[in-house]
């Protein structure tokens, strides 16, 4: 399982990228704009947080495949690194996808909702493809087996394209999604935080320092 940070709020990916074995960050342009800033500040301050070897992934606001194909060539000569523009599904989309294939720009076909949309997805050469899985869950979908299906397809016609699964509201997703096979996912950093939460476990550490307290006080072992 590849966990990414869904995020452009700088103080939680300082946090994340100490603290959890991160693989990257996605942003889209909500994410984005949410941070009221100045793009490249932000998109550029990410990269030089998780450094060169983790995947960030920044979505295109273009509509046709030459302004993506555009925007890609120049996003990723000036974050670099291991870099991956964010494309939605559509035939420009798709269009865009197989020409950066030819030039090395790893391409994320985001807002897949179907099994069909990432299948041909993965044929154009998307390197991820992105399902949502409570946006599916709202809709009275099933998030979770949609990313089942598409990992079994990919898998199938042993594609080299991975599931990046996305948009969570809980760790129970989260946890469902990995149950079934899934690749990758992206999420907030509240629910990175809550997917290593449990009471019983703070209940234990709770009891462990009690017992030796009891005996020791505050030494720790480095104390002896």
């Amino acid at each position: 399982m590849i966990y990414i940070l869904d995020t452009a709020d700088l103080d939680a990916i300082r946090h994340c990228n100490e603290f959890y074995p991160l693989a990257g960050v996605t942003t889209n342009p909500s994410i984005i704009a949410k941070a009221k800033g100045d793009f490249w500040k932000i998109v550029t301050e990410i990269r030089s947080i998780i450094g060169p070897d983790k995947m960030l992934h920044v979505q295109t606001t273009q509509k046709k495949a030459e302004g993506i194909i555009e925007e890609a060539k120049l996003l990723k000569e000036k974050l670099g690194g291991e870099f991956y523009i964010k494309i939605p599904i559509g035939e420009e989309g798709l269009k865009a996808t197989m020409e950066l294939k030819k030039m090395g720009i790893g391409v994320t076909m985001t807002a897949i909702f179907t099994p069909a949309q990432a299948l041909i997805a993965a044929k154009a050469g998307a390197s991820f493809v992105a399902p949502y899985v409570n946006r599916l869950d709202n809709i009275i979908g099933d998030g979770c087996e949609v990313v089942r299906e598409i990992t079994d397809q990919l898998d199938l016609y042993a594609l080299d394209c991975k599931v990046l699964a996305a948009s969570f509201k809980n760790a129970q997703q989260v946890h469902k999604c990995a149950s079934v096979g899934c690749h990758s996912v992206t999420v907030a950093a509240d629910i990175l935080k809550t997917v290593i939460s449990h009471p019983m476990t703070d209940a234990a550490i709770e009891g462990f320092d009690k017992d030796w307290e009891s005996v020791y006080g505050n030494k720790t072992i480095l104390d002896f």
